[in-house]
This record gives C-alpha cells, structure tokens and sequence, in this order.
C-alpha cells in the first residue's frame, strides 16, 4: 500500500489535491469577507450644510438621515447654562462612561437660536475641567457649523457610582438637558461644532453612514467552494482507494497463476 501511496502517479494526484483545496478553501474564505463586509455601514452621501432647525425638532425624535449631517447654525450662546461631559474622549465614536474614566470632557454649551430654542453645541473638548478655553465662550452672535448628532440615552454609559459634581453630565440626553435647563425649548439631538471654539480641541465625528444589506448570494458562493473542497477530498480517496486496490490484484495475479 505504501508503495502504491508513493508511486508517481499517485503523488501527483496528491500534491494536485492539495493545490485545489487551497484554493477552493482561500475562495471561499474571500466570499465570506465579501459577506461580511457588505453588512458593514457603509458610507453615504454627504450634501451640504443646512440649517439645524430643519433636522433638530422639539419634543420629536430626529430622523436617521439626519444623524451625521453638516449643518449651520446662527444665535447666542449661553455661557451660565454650560455643562461638561464627563469621561469622554475627543471622538464621539469613543465610548464614555466608565470605559473613559477622566480621560477628559466635552464642552456642551446650549446656542439660543432667533426662534428662541436652545440647540445643544459641543464645542470641543478639554483635558481638564481648569482649561481656560471652558470659560472662553463666545460672547456675542455667533455662527456655527458641525455635524448633527442624536442625543444619547442616560443609560449608555456605565455612570460613576460617586456621581459627578454641579454643572457636569455624563451624556447628552435631551431629556435630562430639558430638566436641566428648565423652562427651555430644547432641540433633539447636538451639533459637534466644527472647527471647535476657541482653542477647545476638535471632537471627531463622522458623516452619515447607512446600514449596509447582507450579500446572502456571497454566502452562498462560499459555501459552495467548500462543498467543492469536500468533494475533491472525496474524489482523492476514491481514486487513491482504486488504485491500491488494482495494485493488490496484480500483486496477486501471479501468485494465484502459480498455485493453479
């Protein structure tokens, strides 16, 4: 048998096996990456800048079309109602809460806007509550641009068990900004300004993205490269088997030919 298994023509059809597996095994590993990458947000379309009233209602939720998208606004900022977001990080993607335990704060000053609603602005980010650019708000009309964010659940983030001190949040809830900033029409959601204020640092924030759709087809196609693997490994012990067995029947040919 160990003959047979080492014989030319048999090794060829090994090392031909071991070529078709690989590659059978490696395409179907690429059509599953393709599946799986396809259910990936995918990015969208970035239009230009509108006016925040347009995506930010009162008392609604926002679209999700709107979430990410440049906007524009123009008011007054009031700097006695400023709060900080504790434990974050200078990107909105970054996790909050206890998984960025004083690794900084969001500056999160309300802008009044002409129609007299408070539209949350984060206008950058600081490393220590005594930066001198908290206290720098912007006195004055002002202009603003940013990206336009959904507000966050107060219960997205692990909290402090302490809790924090007078004039800090730990997200940026729109339901917890109208208790604290009682008796204000407050908008859905915040805008990460941009550029920042002053010389607040830049909070990363990205433009839309929408949910990508599963590629079942590619799943599909993967499976079935590896039903193809399954089958040339069963082709390769079905002609190994037939050609051992024709090699134990010539080897006994002779013998039989003898003791008749």
């Amino acid at each position: 048998m160990l003959r047979t298994l080492l014989s030319p023509r048999v090794m060829g059809l090994h090392l031909l096996t071991i070529g078709v597996l690989i590659a059978f095994i490696v395409l179907g590993r690429w059509q599953l990456g393709v599946f799986q990458d396809s259910g990936k947000p995918q990015a969208a379309a970035d239009p230009g800048p509108v006016a925040v009233a347009t995506l930010a209602p009162v008392g609604a939720q926002m679209n999700g079309e709107a979430v990410g998208r440049r906007v524009t606004a123009e008011g007054v900022y009031e700097a006695a109602r400023q709060l900080l977001v504790a434990d974050r990080r200078a990107d909105v993607d970054a996790p909050g809460g206890k998984a960025s335990h004083e690794d900084g704060y969001w500056v999160l000053t309300p802008l009044r806007l002409d129609d007299g609603t408070l539209m949350p602005v984060v206008r950058g980010w600081v490393a220590k509550t005594d930066d001198p650019a908290v206290s720098a708000v912007p006195q004055g009309r002002v202009a603003v641009a940013g990206r336009l964010r959904p507000q966050q659940g107060t219960d997205s983030v692990q909290r402090r068990a302490d809790g924090l001190p007078a004039g800090q949040v730990q997200t940026v809830s729109t339901g917890e900004l109208v208790n604290l900033w009682a008796g204000q029409k407050v908008r859905t959601g915040y805008v990460v300004a941009q550029p920042p204020s002053g010389s607040l640092t830049q909070v990363k924030v990205a433009p839309p993205v929408v949910g990508g759709t599963l590629t079942w087809r590619n799943l599909a196609y993967a499976a079935n490269w590896w039903i193809f693997a399954g089958f040339a490994v069963f082709m390769w012990f079905h002609f190994v088997r037939d050609a051992v067995r024709a090699d134990r029947d010539r080897a006994k040919s002779p013998q039989m030919a003898l003791e008749g």
